[in-house]
């Protein structure tokens, strides 16, 4: 028997199918090749179409069954984990109405502040445990505001894995993990909130069926599963956003427990048994995919939207000839600290740790005597790094002190210098593990059909393959100190 997980990524869709028996993948792909592209017709915009995600599932997941390496019609569940924060909105035919205002989008920034300012700070974060900031229903108050021919065809919203599950089983539902990164839950009367949907005058026919999150999400309808080659009436039993769910492929599950992930975006990704937050909305809460109305299980996400991004940026503009693990060994030549070079990794829209400004992504000191190719990616790497240590002392603010973080070995995990780095300017000890987003999805799904009994028997063969200790913290103080103080100066 087997899973069949679903990663709606911003660059691509990774697919994964895992044996049930030994919880591990046994196939693995990615569609398209090259990355997807991100529309951005005005500064601060970024978009995709839905179209796109769902044809380039399709092809995935024919190219996954194209490897012989199992029998696609002994696929038992899909899980679905998808890129957060996105809108997708359709009329009621199940059409789309627009291409998706995707998570890195900046259109809604404003929008969300006057709504924070007029719901009332305090109000605002003891309810909805964040500041309505450009997050889903501020994107949706946009479109009411700016695109009222589209506003009055919508007859459902949805987050990027919704729409996926809509077009395999053609049922709509959602979830309160997913509401809640959407800034649609009150989590103090544990419903829809009042004073979002009231203050946008939003509709609340628009919000789908609300679903436990491992449970059916309807079925396989018979002419995809045909297309596919997989069997009809097979469930979508599990639907969550990447960071949960990638929580969740490192069994980070339990209060105190720490996941991290630097893929397109950079995470930091800690569970609370509180409704806890924080007081600037820099670092955000959300239902966490243990949560319940008994057991108030949340995440505290910390979100830095340069982090992959930068590092392909810097590839492409400084050597595209290069393949990433040459890359690696390149930034591995440099010593620590650049030789005084430095990189402000924040160009890839406004950063809700720093306060939702847009500095644009800075490389400062820069020296034509003594800076090559090899300090240019070092730079870059360590720029990532402290850009975690920020936020990760932002969390440490409000409570939140890991003493050891999970994380796939995958993106940049990979590089041995941001790894290391990693650990020494947060000094905190790192866990790797084989598990990735689409493996999650999976193990996800397994839950949600009642194939594992509990969740934690869904990892039951979860094994750490490296460890990686603290060993360069001293060099690298004062290197970080110098960094933050240069990050201070672009801040307004």
């Amino acid at each position: 028997m087997y899973l069949l997980g679903i990663d709606i990524g911003t660059s691509s869709i990774k697919v994964a199918v895992v044996d049930v028996e030994t919880q591990k993948s046994i196939a693995t792909v990615q569609y398209p090749e090259a990355e997807t592209e991100i529309k951005s017709v005005q500064p601060g915009w970024a978009e995709q179409s839905p179209a796109d995600w769902w044809e380039n599932t399709k092809q995935a997941i024919l190219k996954l069954n194209a490897t012989n390496l199992f029998n696609p019609k002994n696929i038992a569940a899909i899980g679905i984990a998808y890129q957060m924060h996105g809108l997708v909105v359709v009329d009621e035919n199940q059409d789309v109405l627009r291409d998706s205002i995707i998570w890195c989008d900046s259109r809604a920034v404003e929008i969300g502040e006057k709504a924070f300012d007029q719901i009332g700070h305090q109000n605002a974060l003891s309810s909805l445990l964040n500041s309505p900031g450009n997050f889903t229903a501020s994107k949706l108050a946009w479109i009411k505001e700016n695109e009222p021919h589209i506003y009055r065809k919508i007859d459902k919203i949805m987050l990027p894995g919704d729409f996926i599950s809509m077009k395999l089983t053609g049922i709509i539902t959602t979830s309160i993990s997913a509401l809640s990164e959407g800034i649609f839950w009150d989590f103090q009367q544990d419903k829809i909130s009042k004073a979002v949907m009231d203050y946008y005058g939003l509709d609340y026919n628009f919000i789908p069926e609300i679903n436990e999150l491992f449970a059916s999400h309807g079925v396989l309808t018979e002419e995809i599963a045909l297309f596919l080659g997989l069997t009809a009436g097979i469930p979508v039993a599990y639907k969550s956003g990447d960071q949960p769910n990638n929580a969740l492929s490192l069994n980070v599950m339990k209060p105190g427990e720490v996941a991290a992930t630097a893929g397109t975006s950079g995470v930091i990704y800690g569970v609370s048994n509180s409704l806890t937050y924080d007081p600037q909305s820099r670092v955000n809460t959300f239902a966490h995919v243990t949560y319940s109305p008994e057991e108030k299980n949340t995440g505290v996400l910390l979100c830095i939207n340069g982090t992959g991004s930068m590092y392909r940026w810097a590839k492409n503009t400084f050597a595209p000839h290069l393949n990433y693990q040459e890359l690696n060994t390149l930034a591995a030549k440099a010593p620590i600290g650049s030789k005084g070079l430095n990189v402000l990794p924040f160009g890839n829209g406004a950063e809700r740790m720093l306060n939702n400004q847009y500095t644009g992504a800075q490389f400062l000191g820069i020296d034509l005597n003594i800076h090559s190719q090899a300090e240019i990616f070092r730079a870059v790497q360590e720029g990532i790094a402290f850009s975690f240590r920020y936020g990760i002392d932002i969390m440490r603010e409000i409570g939140m002190e890991p003493k050891v973080i999970r994380a796939g070995r995958a993106n940049l995990f990979l590089s041995e210098v941001f790894a290391q780095t990693f650990v020494d300017v947060t000094g905190v000890r790192v866990e790797l593990y084989e598990n990735d987003g689409s493996v999650g999805a999976a193990l996800g799904a397994g839950i949600g059909a009642g194939i594992f009994n509990t969740a934690e028997h869904a990892f039951t063969h979860h094994e750490v393959v490296a460890t990686l200790y603290p060993k360069n913290s001293a060099a690298y103080e004062p290197i970080y100190q110098e960094w933050k103080s240069l990050l201070m100066k672009t801040l307004k």
